[in-house]
């Protein structure tokens, strides 16, 4: 490399050296590669050069190009993640801290409210609790088995489609890997690891491939489950229309069990409540809301657990705990959920010492 080359590269080095942030190392490469850059000069004037030293000053002047791009991107993912740093440390929170006390009108405002999706689940507990139920907790990475196949859902449903589910890399239990699509999971782990009676519920997190206004490619489910001997449709429509009468504090609510299919039950039945389309007001009007799907568990379901179609009998159901959630606070948007707003959370959060039962903005 001649003499002012090699100038040209130790002055650009020390000037990348000494840039303290990303604008100065901007000036620096535009001071040596841009329009007007000192390099970007010394290209231009190559044809001026003598025939006989035009190649290898152009193999120069290329090489330092290169040397100048690698050295300047270098110090800019250096710089980066510097200022990364320096921010996790200006934004760094004690998490061991003590929560500020609820205290509404108090200083620093009101603190302390338990979120929306989180006081629904304690309301489930409470209701079904009542009923006899007990929840039950499980991965939220499934073998697709236990997700799709234990529960008599075919290879070739849309559900296990890749576009409408989260597969992973690898195995579990020499099944493909899968973000649960549900929590019916827990009803096929229950089945297996314990024998019957059972009346249990699971809510949890679950994963779709969708996102909008009303889903969310991660969202909250509550399936239930019940397996007795003796155990009937009567049992399974008397169970939800006190759950939903319970829930949505409407004693009279209007509650209508729809014929439909699931892979998983047989007979199965959609779930509505009476509403008013046109204000949108629940138990009132002549209108009709689709809230849960529900059946009788299929003898399929039964056999792949272990258990007798013909000795033992069951019922479950399923349902989302954003909209049921929605449902009851008039939410139109299951964005805000997931957001992080304070002035959101501030309205529809509940007081942390209220029952289980009320909705009392904090």
């Amino acid at each position: 490399m001649s003499d002012d080359l090699a100038a040209l590269a130790a002055r650009t080095e020390a000037d990348l050296a000494a840039a303290a942030d990303l604008r100065a190392l901007d000036a620096v490469r535009v001071a040596v590669l841009g329009k007007s850059g000192a390099l970007t000069a010394l290209l231009k004037g190559l044809g001026a050069v003598p025939a006989e030293e035009r190649k290898a000053r152009g193999a120069a002047l290329n090489a330092l190009k290169a040397r100048l791009e690698a050295a300047i991107e270098a110090r800019r993912e250096a710089l980066e993640a510097a200022a990364l740093q320096a921010r996790l440390a200006a934004e760094r929170q004690d998490m061991t801290l003590p929560p500020r006390p609820f205290a509404p009108g108090g200083p620093g405002g009101r603190a302390g409210g338990i979120h929306p999706i989180s006081r629904t689940m304690e309301e489930l507990t409470a209701i079904f609790g009542a009923m006899g139920f007990r929840v039950v907790e499980g991965p939220d990475v499934e073998s697709d088995w236990h997700n799709f196949a234990a529960l008599n859902i075919p290879d070739h449903h849309p559900a296990r489609q890749d576009q409408d589910t989260f597969y992973l890399p690898g195995e579990i239990e020499g099944h493909r890997a899968v973000l649960r699509t549900q929590t019916s999971p827990l009803q096929i782990r229950t089945m297996l690891a314990e024998p019957p009676p059972i009346r249990i519920i699971a809510p949890g997190r679950t994963y779709r491939a969708d996102h909008d206004a009303t889903h969310s490619p991660m969202f909250h489910q509550v399936e239930g489950l019940v397996i007795e001997q003796g155990v009937t449709l009567g049992h399974l429509k008397g169970c939800l229309t006190d759950f939903l009468r319970a829930f949505f504090g409407i004693a009279d609510l209007p509650v209508r069990f729809r014929s439909s299919y699931f892979p998983f039950t047989e007979p199965s039945m959609e779930v509505d409540i009476g509403w008013n389309r046109r204000t949108g007001e629940l138990g009132a009007g002549s209108d009709w809301l689709e809230i849960l799907g529900s059946g009788m568990v299929h003898p399929r379901v039964l056999a792949n657990c272990g258990l007798d179609p013909r000795q033992w009998q069951g019922f479950a159901f399923g349902m989302g705990i954003e909209r049921i959630t929605m449902l009851k606070h008039g939410m139109a948007d299951l964005r805000p959920f997931f957001e992080g707003d304070l002035r959101w959370l501030a309205h529809y959060a509940a007081h942390p010492l209220a029952p289980a039962s009320l909705h009392e903005g904090v």
